[in-house]
């Protein structure tokens, strides 16, 4: 029986071709069961669609390579379908109705970015389709009473909330009331920034942190210097951003060129967006909301460790896995498991073992809870130390002290 093992699916798809045959269709094709995809190969999104579509593949080459998955007595292998979404909601919705209606998929796995998966969840929950998704974290994405969609990754309100506890940690620890406190946020006007804003905003207010800037990133994610000009006149404590991969990058950048002093800088999508490698010294001391780290003690029967996982990754495609590669993984293997546990591969007997999930991946521990988020997982928050990512938070998984404050760029 399949323990957990995955790599590069045998199909690809760019643009607006199938990236198969093009002529599956039907869910299960001799002794291959095909998966469906969207996901953003252009677009503001391609980067991370790039992740994704990359941990896809590793798992399913990974399976396949190891024997394939074990259903009813009969081995099968895993293919995936792709599409381009072109990093468009709409066109999201129209190829995952592609997928379903022509390509005759029965069991999808995520796009890229809460807002494509908000436009894809409805398509296959009309349908009766499952989806298991890796990169939409959206808190709106679970209060609609969706049966049909399972989220490996931890929710929005979490990504952030470590940086504002960690601010009211350190608050204590020399001695100052977390009170006193201020807090800069800016934030993409997208589902998934908004919920972070929301988080932040919640965060701030049990710890009595004074909110002194909440501004939206515009759409184009090109400039924020009005909300560094702010920031550079009340002097917050902290400065949370969250903007995607572009949002990221755009922050380390501005924050050098603009010469901004702020003791904490946290962000969201650091590794994915490569600030390290992009801005080098620049980005040391940030803070950055991570769903993962190859350093954490998380294992399973297919990649091995965490770190087994990332070497792999690494070797495969040349640099180390953000953590949007690893949960992509972790959501084939999800469905390898469910496959096997349901015996079969009709919609409904699949979905109810994705419900009963159990598991432990080199991702984390998954078990969904009856909206289908992912309840067995924390997250972690990284900072940049000496051109790496260390984990620095939750305490328990720490794997070195934060660095704080950051020194002001006068001594950098």
């Amino acid at each position: 029986m399949w323990k957990g093992r995955a790599v590069t699916a045998g199909i690809a798809a760019l643009g607006l071709s199938v990236l198969a045959s093009g002529e599956a269709q039907a869910k299960v094709e001799g002794d291959t069961v095909y998966l469906g995809a969207a996901v953003s190969l252009t677009g503001k999104y391609t980067t991370a669609g790039e992740h994704t579509q990359r941990g896809y593949d590793l798992a399913v080459k990974t399976i396949n390579d190891a024997g394939g998955i074990t259903v009813g007595g009969d081995t099968y292998r895993l293919e995936v379908i792709y599409y381009d979404d072109e990093s468009t909601p709409a066109r999201g919705a129209q190829l995952a109705e592609r997928l379903i209606n022509q390509d005759g998929v029965d069991f999808m796995l995520g796009p890229y970015s809460s807002g494509l998966t908000k436009a894809i969840a409805p398509v296959t929950e009309q349908y009766g389709v499952p989806m298991v998704e890796a990169n939409g974290a959206s808190l709106q994405l679970f209060n609609k009473g969706y049966r049909y969609l399972f989220a490996v990754l931890s929710t929005t309100e979490q990504y952030l909330a470590s940086a504002v506890a960690l601010a009211a940690e350190l608050a204590e620890r020399e001695g100052r009331d977390p009170a006193t406190l201020k807090l800069a946020g800016a934030f993409e006007n997208d589902p998934f920034s908004q919920d972070i804003r929301a988080g932040v905003l919640a965060d701030a207010e049990k710890f009595g942190i004074q909110v002194v800037i909440d501004d939206q990133l515009p759409p184009e994610l090109n400039d924020m210097a009005a909300t560094l000009a702010k920031t550079k006149a009340v002097k917050p404590d902290i400065l949370v951003v969250s903007g995607h991969s572009k949002g990221a990058a755009l922050a380390v950048r501005q924050v050098e060129e603009m010469r901004v002093d702020v003791p904490m800088l946290a962000i969201t999508h650091c590794d994915s967006a490569d600030v390290i490698g992009k801005f080098g010294a620049a980005s040391e001391y940030t803070l950055c909301a991570s769903q993962w780290a190859p350093t954490l003690s998380y294992s399973d029967d297919t990649f091995g460790s965490a770190a087994d996982f990332a070497a792999t990754f690494e070797a495969e495609y040349g640099y180390a896995p953000p953590y949007q590669a690893a949960e992509s993984a972790a959501a084939v293997l999800v469905f390898a498991d469910a496959f096997e546990r349901a015996g079969g591969f009709g919609k409904d007997a699949v979905r109810d073992a994705l419900a009963a999930t159990e598991m432990q991946t080199f991702y984390g521990n998954i078990e969904f809870d009856e909206t289908g988020k992912n309840i067995a997982k924390p997250m972690v928050l990284y900072q940049i130390q000496d051109g790496a990512y260390v984990v620095v938070a939750p305490t328990r998984w720490a794997a070195s002290e934060v660095r704080h404050p950051t020194p002001p760029w006068s001594e950098r």
